[in-house]
């Protein structure tokens, strides 16, 4: 192994550093998603005990949402945790190959790898936004739903026009 080989290898390593950091930003805020809805969904429990009638059904409808979405968070961490140990993995391999003069299929596997995870990861995000406009749906009244009614009661909106 020569310097100049090594020197080129860890400018190759230096991407999936970053990527490693960019996905722990990225599980930072999908935590923080997951604790949100495991602490909504421990008031909405409560909440079902003392609730009856139609009131009882629009809250077991929100217990589903939630429930949805937990499921979908963890398997949103569950992908960008994997993509995170994939990229660690490609910094490995690709030292390891170096040294070992390998051919470069495997770190190329471990890169297509960790971008489908981080993209899986990426797309359960989404979901679980969606479902949350969902469940916040549920608690709206439909009367007062409606964008353009929303504007035309705003106070700011003589300012824009």
């Amino acid at each position: 192994m020569t310097l100049t080989n090594l020197i080129c290898t860890l400018q190759l390593a230096v991407s999936p550093a970053i990527l490693i950091s960019g996905v722990g930003m990225m599980l930072l805020s999908m935590t923080n998603r997951f604790g949100r809805v495991i602490d909504r969904s421990r008031q909405l429990t409560r909440d079902l005990r003392s609730v009856e009638g139609a009131d009882r059904q629009t809250l077991l409808a929100e217990v589903r949402v939630v429930w949805l979405r937990a499921r979908i968070v963890r398997a949103g961490i569950a992908l960008a945790m994997l993509s995170a140990l994939l990229a660690a993995l490609l910094i490995i391999s690709l030292f390891v190959g170096m040294l070992l003069k390998l051919d470069a299929v495997v770190p190329a596997g471990f890169f297509v790898t960790c971008m489908i995870c981080l993209i899986g990861a990426m797309l359960m995000f989404f979901w679980d936004i969606n479902l949350s406009l969902n469940a916040l749906g549920l608690e709206i009244p439909e009367q007062a739903r409606g964008f353009t009614e929303a504007l035309e009661m705003s106070p700011f909106v003589g300012e824009m026009k």
